[in-house]
């Protein structure tokens, strides 16, 4: 078996064997062509036996939004698949060393993914770090309990919005744990249209009173007419404020289209706004879901990457069975907000793997939970709390965009 990463030629049978992994028989062209576009070449791993393709994993070079604003380097792992020819002969723990061989190379401290099955990934010392919603609502429930924000909606071609909506997203994005800072060329790859008229979206743009983009959304609609009745479902593909006033501004307006009875919504923060705007919250039908999985690297830059709600200092003692090495006692400092680390020989005062870590980072789950779950251990009286009120974070993290 050869492992290595892979060179132009080889793009269109990585992905062949990737959908193949999936269950699909071949690539949808736009899929194709929007991944060839976003892939890293010298990111992007294989397995060959025999020449022939049979395991791929990629990464993609990210800053991700930690706690207090800041951004760190983090290697986004995506297109992770096995032919099911050749499952449990240790294809992708070779592929996953790959990349984390790689992304510690590159000084990226996190490394992040979307799992299609989440117990896969426990055993590479990831964890869930943010969840998120679904929401699928019944317009016939829906009413307000609160005042209508003021300005306007603009629909427009996708050429138009762009700028806006790269503008409005700059500035949500910073102030959500988890999410990923897009430069516009970048931006506009995340936010591609399909090539298919039928599959293109509408575009909308809210403007506050004075004129200024505070929102977008993007969105289709689907047909459904039982027995001549209008029943439209509307799906939210991205709906995203850098104002709260500009986010229920723009679910007003969704709630509004002629026709619609419902509005689907994946992805959207544990804080939905809209969960305490409406009358009656039932109306959301919201379903929790794992979200985005984290784990360190490099424990020690991590850790003094983000900041933390108050000051103190606690020792941890960190196990990490899929990567030994980087397991260790570490000591963090924090002073006015900000940590310092280091390893230490000292005893700890909480011991516990490398996924409380992955679990607490963004501050999608507090330390307190982690210990009644059974996920971390206290050994010294106070320590946990002092860690869950030193990593609280004011809004629940949120990747905003999937990769």
């Amino acid at each position: 078996m050869e492992f290595r990463t892979i060179t132009e030629g080889e793009i269109e049978p990585f992905f062949r064997t990737l959908v193949n992994a999936f269950g699909d028989v071949r690539p949808d062209p736009d899929e194709l062509a929007a991944d060839r576009s976003m892939i890293e070449l010298d990111r992007t791993f294989a397995a060959f036996d025999d020449g022939a393709i049979v395991g791929c994993a990629g990464v993609f070079t990210q800053d991700m939004v930690v706690p207090g604003g800041a951004t760190a380097p983090t290697a986004g792992v995506t297109l992770v698949g096995v032919l099911p020819t050749h499952r449990r002969r240790g294809i992708l723990r070779e592929l996953m060393s790959r990349m984390m061989d790689q992304a510690g190379e590159r000084g990226e401290p996190l490394a992040t993914l979307f799992a299609s099955q989440g117990a896969i990934y426990g055993r590479f010392g990831f964890a869930t770090s943010a969840n998120h919603l679904s929401l699928d609502i019944a317009l016939d429930r829906v009413s307000w309990g609160t005042d209508a924000p003021g300005g306007r909606v603009r629909l427009l071609p996708r050429a138009e919005a762009l700028a806006a909506m790269h503008d409005i997203y700059d500035r949500a994005v910073r102030v959500r744990p988890g999410g990923l800072v897009l430069p516009a060329e970048r931006f506009g790859l995340v936010f591609r249209e399909p090539t298919k008229d039928d599959k293109k979206p509408f575009y909308a743009v809210h403007e506050d009173e004075a004129g200024a983009p505070d929102a977008f959304v993007i969105y289709r609609t689907k047909h459904k007419w039982p027995r001549g009745l209008p029943s439209l479902e509307l799906r939210v593909q991205q709906l995203v404020g850098a104002t709260a006033a500009g986010a229920e501004a723009m679910w007003r307006y969704l709630f509004d289209v002629d026709l619609v009875a419902r509005v689907l919504a994946d992805t959207r923060p544990v804080d939905e706004p809209l969960l305490r705007q409406l009358d009656e919250p039932r109306a959301l039908r919201p379903e929790l879901d794992d979200g985005l999985f984290l784990r360190p690297i490099d424990i020690v830059a991590a850790l003094e990457a983000r900041s933390y709600a108050m000051d103190g200092q606690v020792r941890l003692a960190v196990t990490d069975a899929f990567r030994p090495a980087l397991g260790g006692t570490f000591e963090l400092t924090v002073r006015d907000g900000r940590g310092s680390c280091r390893r230490i020989d000292a005893p700890a005062d909480v011991s516990c793997s490398v996924h409380a870590i992955g679990a607490t980072y963004l501050g999608g789950a507090s330390w307190a939970a982690l210990a009644q779950a059974g996920r971390a251990r206290e050994h010294t009286d106070g320590a946990l709390r002092a860690l869950s009120t030193m990593w609280r974070t004011e809004l629940a993290p949120w990747p905003i965009v999937y990769f």
